[in-house]
């Protein structure tokens, strides 16, 4: 017999659960189908940024995700970039996401994805509407004009299920089941190198980094790699270790995996492997992030290699970028143009990443050892440039959907990865965390759906605004306060805030027509 729900989600891992828990929060039937019945204890997708962070605050398991994490409190994070091995006379210490703690609500945080996944299937467990079918399979998902339809089998054969959905979610991995039946194709950049993942434990690596401050990652760059890594990064402070760097197309045995590691540290130490796989380093960015009534978020939309943590956090970011517009749609007061604007959002930023925050680096540290070599004159010179533009790049990424259909953003605006952090609210953009008169934050006032932040306007424009919500049957909290303070930072009087706390409009007085501006924040004619 088939099972009804709202919308069914293949895939149960962060991305998945994710949307499960947004979905469930927002009053949703739904239901996860996943084949592993326990998290896969690989450590990979370890950094979430403060972004990341802000969407577990909201959906009140922050401080679970803090509790869960492997490192100590306290404990230096960060990287260590050395020239040639971990033993060179050339290395720095860049400044990474603690340059964006002012421009977000929550600071990042680390630890290994199966512990985040933990907390979110806790807190999924106590959501009633969610129904959790780990350690099932998808084996087919169909469509017609009027839902989606998923037949899962459990793991052992003796038991199949059809759910019957509004809507369908694929996010299951790279390999995506619900991709490749939907018939939605793939492009990217395929940089033809094998890399390695080795997972183990050893207190020799940790004696042997004793000579730089305590940090969280080591990368090696080196004139031979061509622009790729050798990359440590701790997954706990005692002795828990995994390792990625290219990796020769002959190399399968653990022996030479130890030779790699020594390559990278500048010496041999003990190691006790847990883990040796390999994978090909390439992006891949779906054609479409939907297709009828199927959509696609995490790395079954976009598949990017672990450089600086895109991965993960730009498939939450997608979770939580669908989880409102499916609610809105299926409550009544979201417009089709809502779901359309999700891949017009969200994969811009997808494709800028790999283009201009993943390639781009490659490329720029294969042209930096192209044009200069350690034992040259002007390396000194050299390495301290290269050190220099650390911060900026992390500055540069600043996710924005000025160009989307229900953004009031600038003209000729588009959507895209790269952008400047400021306080200022502009259509399109992250809202800044501020502080109110009361004391407390903005974002600890913030209403579930839209929100207005009202900041000395006039009363007539906060109530032309109101009824124009009421109008429409759109959900809107008004939060009202002095222009003063923090809040001026601002510059704006009145701000829309969509769910996702991305600024929809600004203006110092109600605009012309109210009910459109609300109509096109809601994705209706």
């Amino acid at each position: 017999m088939a099972e009804r729900v709202q919308v069914a989600i293949v895939g149960g891992g962060p991305v998945g659960l994710a949307l499960a828990v947004d979905l469930g929060l927002r009053g949703l039937r739904c239901a996860v189908v996943e084949r592993r019945a326990e998290p896969h204890r690989i450590p990979k997708g370890q950094n979430l940024t403060p972004r990341s962070v802000e969407h577990f605050y909201f959906r009140g398991i922050a401080d679970a995700l803090r509790a869960a994490r492997t490192m100590p409190p306290g404990y230096p994070e960060g990287s260590i970039v050395a020239c040639g091995d971990l033993t060179g006379r050339h290395w720095y210490a860049p400044p990474q996401r603690e340059l964006l703690r002012p421009y977000y609500f929550q600071r990042h945080e680390r630890l290994p994805q199966y512990r985040t996944e933990e907390v979110l299937r806790r807190r999924l467990a106590a959501l009633p509407g969610v129904r959790r079918l780990f350690g099932w399979e998808a084996m087919s998902v169909e469509q017609d004009e009027v839902g989606a339809r998923v037949t899962a089998v459990r793991g052992d054969g003796a038991e199949r299920r059809v759910l019957e959905a509004d809507y369908a979610a694929g996010c299951d991995g790279a390999g995506s089941l619900v991709r490749e039946q939907t018939g939605i194709a793939r492009s990217g950049t395929d940089f033809d190198q094998r890399m390695v993942l080795a997972v183990f434990r050893s207190r020799g690596l940790d004696a042997g980094l004793a000579r730089f401050p305590p940090r969280s990652t080591y990368r090696v760059m080196h004139r031979e790699l061509r622009g790729y890594w050798r990359f440590f990064g701790r997954v706990d402070a005692a002795g828990g270790w995994f390792f990625h760097a290219p990796a020769p197309a002959e190399e399968t045995g653990r022996e030479g995996v130890r030779s790699l590691l020594a390559r990278a540290a500048g010496f041999r130490f003990d190691c006790d492997f847990a883990h040796v796989g390999f994978w090909p380093l390439r992006v891949s960015i779906a054609d479409d992030y939907r297709a009828g009534r199927i959509f696609l978020a995490g790395d079954a939309a976009h598949s990017h290699p672990p450089y600086g943590g895109f991965g993960l956090n730009n498939g939450l970011e997608d979770a939580i970028n669908l989880g409102w517009k499916l609610a809105a749609r299926l409550k009544g007061w979201g417009g089709e143009t809502l779901l359309r604007s999700y891949g017009e959002e969200r994969r811009p930023i997808s494709l800028e990443t790999g283009r201009r925050f993943i390639a781009a680096r490659i490329e720029r540290d294969r042209a930096f050892f192209d044009r200069h070599a350690p034992d040259d004159d002007g390396f000194d010179r050299a390495w301290k440039d290269h050190a220099a533009g650390a911060a900026a790049r992390v500055l540069a990424f600043e996710p924005n959907y000025e160009g989307s259909p229900i953004v009031a953003g600038p003209p000729g605006a588009v959507c895209g990865a790269r952008g400047e952090h400021v306080f200022a609210a502009r259509p399109g953009h992250h809202l800044p965390p501020r502080r109110l008169s009361t004391g407390r934050d903005v974002f600890e006032e913030l209403g579930p759906d839209f929100t207005l932040l009202a900041f000395g306007a006039a009363q007539g424009c906060v109530g032309a605004i109101r009824r124009a919500a009421a109008l429409l049957d759109i959900p809107l909290k008004v939060v009202a306060d002095d222009p003063g303070g923090e809040r001026a930072a601002y510059e704006a009087r009145l701000i829309l805030l969509r769910p996702d706390q991305h600024v929809a409009w600004t203006g110092d007085r109600a605009p012309d027509d109210p009910v459109r501006t609300m109509a096109m924040a809601a994705g209706r004619p």
